[in-house]
């Protein structure tokens, strides 16, 4: 089985890391956040912007929730999300708004892709080992 993606992505920029995710009836993700504090030891540094984009429509649940902020988006082939880590003001510091949870999916399948946009090049570092994954 084969599937196209709905558009073409080229995420090769150096500040952004990709991943595709897949839920199936049943599945969800915990409320929590993107930025860490310890992301600012990186030397890519912390993740400033998540890109998520839904590449599936989902029969029922799935839904992207930011309980601070009241808000549940609805899964939808093609509609994509953008919410900032960090304060605008200060990109070393978490933006305390943007925590966040996937919902269980009731029906369907949700397929999803996102982005994490760091502040500073993150495949240089990565390529030459230098993670921070061993501190």
């Amino acid at each position: 089985w084969l599937m196209r993606p709905p558009l073409s992505l080229s995420l090769s920029l150096p500040l952004i890391r990709s991943k595709v995710l897949r839920y199936e009836p049943g599945q969800y993700y915990r409320t929590h956040h993107d930025y860490g504090p310890s992301q600012t030891d990186l030397a890519c540094g912390p993740r400033v912007l998540t890109f998520f984009l839904y590449l599936s429509d989902v029969e029922a649940g799935g839904e992207t929730a930011f309980p601070k902020l009241d808000l549940k988006v609805r899964p939808k082939r093609g509609r994509a999300l953008l919410w900032p880590s960090v304060l605008s003001g200060d990109p070393l510091r978490q933006e305390p708004l943007t925590f966040h949870e996937a919902l269980p999916v009731e029906k369907g399948l949700k397929l999803a892709a996102n982005a994490w946009i760091h502040l500073y090049n993150f495949h240089v570092p990565n390529h030459w080992g230098c993670t921070g994954a061993f501190d």
